[in-house]
């Protein structure tokens, strides 16, 4: 059964679904629509063209879905698509699409943002990201599949964090950060590989010794970017898959390598 506080403000032309509970405060726009047993916290702002997966948490004073910060945003109707069983913590701020960009921001499953953190539009955050306190994400940012964001760093535009990359708190973030990787620092340098999350994600020994043997190539010697994802597949991907998400990310990435 829903449950709407009556002190929360609810567009008759919203869509909630089956037992979401609307805390007092709250306000849900239009376009809105809410999947299953979604919490929607005191004060909460949801408003502009919003999709929420089931088993979400809103905290209180999160606002979801309002217009880009881009000044040549015109109230075109772009979206904001957000998946199942993620965490928004206090004062999260997540601004929908921009028709320059993607036209939608979009945030996959399992993600936690926490207080005070910011996505803006046009964003990509795959399942299982995590972003600290008070880290900043710039538009058309890409975060693969748990990658990490530590408090206070700051992303620029059009920037990739690949797959289990992990960002330091503090860092500023303005080139690619590869799969597998620890970036930190004020412009962020790499410093060596994310051993503790590939562990967490079941990579066994063999498949450790040859990410770190890649990264070697790819980021301590003197080849050429395209002839290093070269030499690390010919060496590396046949014992171990993975390493394409490493190599494809080499060759795709258009703002540079962190190195």
């Amino acid at each position: 059964m829903t449950r709407i506080h009556p002190g929360a403000t609810v567009d008759p032309k919203a869509e909630l679904d089956g037992d979401v509970e609307v805390q007092a405060g709250a306000v849900i726009g239009p376009h809105v629509r809410i999947g299953a047993r979604t919490v929607i916290g005191f004060h909460a702002v949801l408003d502009g063209h919003l999709t929420l997966g089931c088993d979400n948490r809103v905290s209180p004073h999160a606002v979801l879905g309002t217009p880009p910060q881009d000044i040549k945003y015109r109230d075109e109707p772009t979206r904001l698509e957000i998946g199942d069983r993620n965490l928004f913590r206090e004062f999260v701020t997540v601004h929908r699409g921009t028709p320059q960009g993607r036209g939608v921001t979009r945030i996959g499953s399992d993600v936690f943002l926490m207080a005070y953190s910011h996505v803006a539009h046009d964003n990509i955050l795959s399942d299982h990201v995590v972003v600290a306190n008070g880290a900043q994400i710039a538009g058309h940012v890409t975060l693969g599949e748990h990658a990490i964001v530590g408090g206070a760093s700051a992303i620029h535009q059009f920037v990739r964090v690949g797959a289990l990359g992990f960002i330091g708190g503090g860092s500023v973030v303005v080139m690619d950060v590869p799969p597998f990787c620890k970036a930190t620092g004020n412009r962020a340098r790499l410093h060596g590989l994310n051993t503790i999350g590939l562990k967490r994600r079941g990579y066994s020994e063999a498949d450790l010794k040859a990410i770190r043997a890649a990264y070697r190539i790819a980021f301590q010697s003197n080849l050429l970017v395209q002839e290093a994802a070269a030499n690390i597949e010919r060496d590396y991907a046949g014992s171990c898959p993975a390493i394409r998400l490493l190599t494809d990310f080499m060759r795709t990435s258009e703002r540079g390598l962190t190195r």
